[in-house]
């Protein structure tokens, strides 16, 4: 290939292999796992790469830093600097994902007319094969490039999905969907499989398991719920302490290696919420009845049970395969409307009784891991409620109460304890074994010192001081503090929003360090098997060390977390889009209306703005603010008008109108009221 110039730089040009991000305009980020700052390569440099392809690209020459390295990136001027430029030397592997677009013809050519963020090319597609599907002019589809050679002047490629006609719902949450490679129903092989898995629940199945079925036992879940894979038991003690369970559907009892369902779950990682619809990760024979601890029906479990005292004292723990039998099925406002009642409103009984004793005990559990450090920014949370149709009809918020965080303590409890047992090597004392054997675990890192330091300063302009060393636990001290100072002022909003920029990334490793959000030095995921596919791992690994297995494979398993990891985001990332297509769906009715709200993001093109009340985001381009002419102060997270020093901070009071909404491109545009 020889030597490529390498401009700003000394000798070779250092090539890397990493993961391609495009842009709309052509240009490319590529990615290298373990470096912070991603690689610029010019639109002409590209070699034809395309989003989602692993590509090697040689530096070329630094660049000054540059305010966002992420085009199109909602940020505060921190989402990453642009250091180095680069070209594509080789494309090493191509994504295989499809690209969503629009069906078009021109006499027996057809194409797909991509209107896709991170795809700015028209792919050629064969037109027989399209009507063989049933593609028609104008509808949506979803393609795959097959090919893209250094003569041609656009990618050819198949169609994978007819999708529907634009507009329609199923057609856009399918779209959205397919944008993700997500899949939205199960292959025949794989419901055959599922069907095919027995239910029964004889001797064989239950033996070497504890039997709780004669325990008080119950589940509390979302009323609209249609599986429930968490249980908890309760029982007093003669001694004053009480024995509490949490049991969780044994998936990996039915669920073997190599099966097609565990190669589908695998795959997939995770179950995918979207506004209107659950995309499972399990057939539904699975996640809805063998696996659902619906109540009155024997279940197979996988269970830890402690010995608490009554201040929430560990004083033993157990952690096996069990059999229980729910007696109660529980949504979350009939267990609160137990705790508001409280204790000698009307007749007691054993299941108000014992909720109202795992409500004070998940209590002490949380002041006490609130004490250890733990973060917790309580920022608010916003539901879509759409019709039978899929249509928005409005935006409500989630309220958390103590029935949501009873059971959110005993979770975490739980996964705390799995992960700390394996750690440990069984012991409870709390330091981790010098030869522990392989374990998944839920890591989550320290923040970033440099962005809190940028937060320290941000404040200080409010007359707020963070007193704190801005590492390991005083920093979370001092973000929970300043929380707590500005709770209910207009910058809170604002403060949130750069201390979350700040925190590193919760992800599966083999490599513990610790939980720094949740201040826990042992943590893992255990608690949600019909849902994650690393539960379903953690229960594996978990049954083979309870049985005196050897300790299994770290490469492997790491390189599971690692796809595990992939899973998790893309997932998150196309419940996003769900969300941000019907809020955008939900401001069209209200073009033109006038709202209140508080500046939500600055960046270099543009003012983001959050409405009070019903927290729906939208920008305010800076061409449109034409009463002067506005600079981006990044480092003060702020705009600066040139002539009048007007300015625009982080969680300012702003009044908008409603400019535009384009669910497409998942986009509301407002415009400001001086």
């Amino acid at each position: 290939m020889g030597k490529k110039k390498n401009k700003g730089r000394k000798g070779p040009a250092p090539v890397y292999e990493g993961k391609v991000q495009m842009t709309r305009e052509g240009y490319i980020f590529v990615s290298v796992e373990g470096q912070d700052d991603d690689i610029y390569v010019k639109a002409a440099k590209t070699r034809n790469a395309l989003d989602g392809d692993i590509v090697k690209v040689a530096v070329t020459k630094d660049l000054p830093t540059r305010a966002s390295s992420s085009a199109g990136q909602r940020g505060f001027g921190q989402d990453g600097p642009r250091k180095r430029e680069g070209e594509v030397i080789e494309i090493v592997r191509r994504s295989g994902r499809t690209f969503v677009g629009v069906f078009h013809t021109v006499g027996a050519q057809a194409w797909v007319l991509m209107q896709a963020k991170n795809m700015p090319y028209d792919i050629e597609v064969d037109a027989e094969q399209a009507a063989a599907l049933g593609a028609k002019r104008g509808m949506k589809v979803s393609a795959v490039v097959d090919s893209w050679g250094r003569r041609d002047y656009a990618p050819k490629g198949h169609i994978a999905e007819v999708l529907g006609f634009p507009g329609e719902n199923n057609t856009e949450m399918h779209a959205i969907l397919a944008e993700f490679n997500l899949p939205w129903r199960f292959e025949k092989e794989v419901e055959d499989a599922a069907d095919a898995i027995s239910e029964k629940i004889g001797k064989a199945e239950l033996k070497g398991r504890a039997d709780f079925r004669d325990t008080l036992t119950f589940t509390i879940d979302p009323a609209d719920a249609k599986d429930f894979d968490d249980a908890l038991s309760f029982k007093p003690l003669p001694n004053g302490n009480y024995e509490v369970g949490v049991h969780i559907a044994d998936v990996s009892w039915y669920v073997k290696p190599g099966t097609p369902v565990d190669k589908e779950a695998r795959e997939r990682g995770t179950s995918v919420y979207l506004v209107d619809r659950t995309v499972p990760m399990l057939p539904e024979k699975l996640c809805n009845k063998l696996c659902s601890l619906r109540p009155h029906e024997d279940k197979l479990t996988f269970s830890v049970v402690w010995q608490l005292s009554p201040k929430a004292e560990i004083k033993s723990r157990w952690i096996g395969r069990t059999v229980i039998n729910s007696d109660f099925r529980l949504d979350y406002d009939q267990a609160q409307s137990i705790i508001e009642a409280g204790e000698g409103q009307g007749a007691t009984t054993a299941l108000n009784d014992a909720i109202l004793t795992l409500n004070k005990l998940a209590s002490v559990l949380k002041e006490r891991r609130m004490k250890m450090g733990a973060v917790d920014f309580d920022r608010p949370e916003m539901k879509v409620i759409v019709d039978e149709q899929g249509r928005p009809v409005d935006v409500v918020q989630k309220v958390s109460k103590e029935s949501n965080w009873l059971i959110e303590e005993f979770m975490l409890l739980a996964n705390r304890t799995v992960a700390e047992f394996v750690a440990t090597d069984g012991r409870m004392n709390g330091v981790a074994a010098k030869n522990a054997k392989t374990f998944v675990y839920r890591v989550h890192d320290e923040p970033n010192t440099e962005k809190l330091e940028s937060l320290k300063e941000f404040a200080k302009g409010f007359g707020y001081k963070m007193e704190y060393q801005l590492v390991g636990r005083d920093a979370a001290r001092a973000l929970n503090k300043l929380m707590a100072q500005s709770d209910g002022t207009p910058e809170e909003a604002a403060f949130k929003e750069i201390a979350l920029r700040s925190m590193a990334k919760a992800k599966y490793s083999t490599d513990n360090i610790g939980h720094y959000g949740l201040a826990f030095d042992f943590y893992t995921h255990f608690t949600s098997p019909i849902r994650r596919y690393p539960d379903t791992m953690v229960h594996r690994l978990l049954s083979s060390y309870l049985a005196g297995g050897e300790s299994a494979n770290k490469s492997y398993y790491e390189g599971e977390c690692m796809h595990a990891s992939e899973r998790e985001v893309v997932a998150a990332d196309a419940e996003r889009a769900s969300v941000k297509y019907k809020l955008a769906e939900y401001m069209q009715s209200r073009i033109g209306q006038e709202f209140p709200g508080h500046v939500s993001g600055i960046t270099e093109w543009g003012m983001y703005v959050e409405l009070d009340g019903n927290h729906v985001e939208g920008m305010i381009a800076l061409r449109e603010m034409r009463s002067d002419w506005f600079e981006f102060d990044e480092k003060r997270y702020r705009l600066v008008g040139r002539r009048s020093r007007k300015t625009y901070r982080l969680g300012d009071p702003v009044r908008i109108r409603v400019k535009g909404a384009e669910p497409e491109q998942r986009q509301i545009d407002f415009e400001l009221i001086d």
